[in-house]
C-alpha cells in the first residue's frame, strides 16, 4: 500500500537556457511566491535547511534532499514526524535556448492522509500560475544579464 496521500505535477517550458535556468532556481534570493520569503542555511547542496516565512505564521523548515545538478533537486518539508511534503524540480533542456521546467509536489507519510486536503487546496488551484510566474520571471531574468 502506497503512503503517498496527494501529489500533483505541472511542467512549463520557458525561453532560456538550461544553464540559467538552473543557476537561476538554485539561488533563493530568486524565489518570489509572496507573501512568502525564503532563506538558506548556507550553500544550495543536498543536506541543508532553509526557511519559509509567512506573516502570521509559524516559520517552515524544510531541507534539500537531492540534487542532479542541472537535471533536479529535491526539497523536503518535514509536516509531522510522519508526513512530509516533498517538491521535486527537473529541468529538461528542448534547445539552447529552451527549457522545460517541472515541478512535481508529494505528500507522502503513515500520517500523510490527515494533511491532503490541506495540501490539496494550497497547491491544486495555484502551481499551474506558479509555474507560469517562474518561466516569465526565467525569461525576464535572463534577457536582463544578456543585455547587461
Amino acid at each position: 500500500m502506497s503512503d503517498i496521500a496527494y501529489e500533483v505535477q505541472h511542467s512549463v517550458e520557458a525561453e532560456v537556457s538550461l544553464a540559467f535556468a538552473w543557476d537561476w532556481r538554485t539561488d533563493v534570493r530568486n524565489w518570489d511566491d509572496p507573501p512568502a520569503t525564503f532563506r538558506l542555511d548556507g550553500p544550495f547542496v543536498a543536506g541543508s535547511w532553509g526557511t519559509t516565512l509567512m506573516p502570521g505564521r509559524d516559520a517552515l523548515r524544510w531541507h534539500i534532499r537531492d540534487i542532479t545538478p542541472y537535471r533536479s533537486f529535491v526539497i523536503e518539508l518535514p509536516i509531522d514526524p510522519a508526513a512530509t511534503l516533498s517538491f521535486e524540480w527537473v529541468f529538461e533542456s528542448l534547445s539552447d535556448r529552451r527549457t522545460r521546467l517541472t515541478q512535481h509536489i508529494r505528500l507522502s507519510g503513515s500520517n500523510a492522509a490527515a494533511h491532503a486536503d490541506q495540501v490539496r487546496a494550497g497547491f491544486s488551484t495555484t502551481l499551474r500560475d506558479g509555474t507560469a510566474r517562474i518561466a516569465r520571471n526565467l525569461a525576464a531574468a535572463e534577457s536582463v544579464s544578456r543585455s547587461s
